[in-house]
């Protein structure tokens, strides 16, 4: 019987000697791993990475480089998911990213694709929850106690607020936000702004906007395009159709196109 493989461990890596790091794990170089730390046989771990004490890296996971993950994180667990039968799945990490304590990054399913993945340079607060099959982008922020369900799509510089839920299946597109203590069940368009207990869709994220420093007659040409959509007549996707046809500025065009596109959830529409 052939022996299990070592561990592949950069040398400049530095790991606490209470620290578990099974067979068949690769930590690059500069990582450091804190003390009652575990990290699972097909573990991949990027450059500089480091793991504070008592966090939980398993699965087929991936964390890129400089990412730091807190204690009492959990990364690469199995799915949430009574249909999940032991398949292989993977999930998928960038570069740059926060895991605070006690966060929850789950493994994807073969039903919904096999992966999960997170971009570059987000922030998953105390507590925050990734489901299985979501697909996050970069620069996301997730606020204490926020969860995706499964095969969410979160778009780049999205914020999610503390205690808010999103309903598998959704779509948010990128730019917009979440309040706190929301609950999201139907798709937001991007630099959308939703808040309340249900989730209502109520203007543009437009503090985002300028933050980003989006010039003055696209955030103008967005909030026209928002008004047309909030009235007229036919259904929120036909007024978009209509609309389409004519729009020139490249944000309306993206708002429009995340509209059209295919779903499995319905929208938030204008209040």
């Amino acid at each position: 019987m052939s022996a299990p493989p070592k561990a592949q461990i950069d040398p400049s890596a530095r790991i606490h000697p209470s620290a578990i790091v099974e067979p068949g794990a690769r930590i690059g170089p500069g990582c450091r791993i804190g003390p009652f730390c575990t990290v699972g046989p097909e573990v991949v771990l990027g450059a500089g990475v480091e793991l504070k004490s008592h966090a939980v890296v398993s699965g087929c996971t991936e964390i890129g480089d400089e990412t730091v993950v807190f204690p009492f994180a959990v990364v690469g667990e199995v799915p949430q998911d009574l249909k999940f039968r032991g398949e292989r799945t993977r999930l998928v990490i960038g570069r740059r990213n926060r895991i605070r304590e006690g966060a929850t990054l789950n493994l994807g399913t073969e039903g919904g694709g096999g992966i999960t993945r997170v971009g570059d340079d987000c922030l998953f607060m105390t507590g925050a929850h990734v489901g299985h099959d979501a697909q996050v982008g970069n620069r996301v922020i997730m606020a204490n106690q926020a969860a995706l369900g499964g095969h969410c799509v979160i778009g780049d510089d999205v914020i999610i607020g503390g205690l808010s839920g999103v309903h598998q299946f959704v779509r948010i597109g990128r730019g917009a936000i979440i309040g706190a203590v929301t609950m999201v069940t139907n798709d937001v368009i991007p630099f959308g702004l939703v808040q309340g207990p249900r989730g209502t869709l109520d203007g543009l994220n437009l503090i985002g906007l300028r933050r980003r420093n989006v010039a003055r007659e696209d955030i103008a040409a967005l909030r026209s395009a928002y008004r047309a959509l909030a009235r007229g007549r036919g259904t929120f996707q036909e007024r978009a159709g209509r609309l389409i046809a004519e729009a020139e500025n490249r944000h309306v065009r993206e708002m429009l196109e995340f509209i059209l596109a295919d779903s499995d959830r319905s929208f938030l529409t204008p209040g």
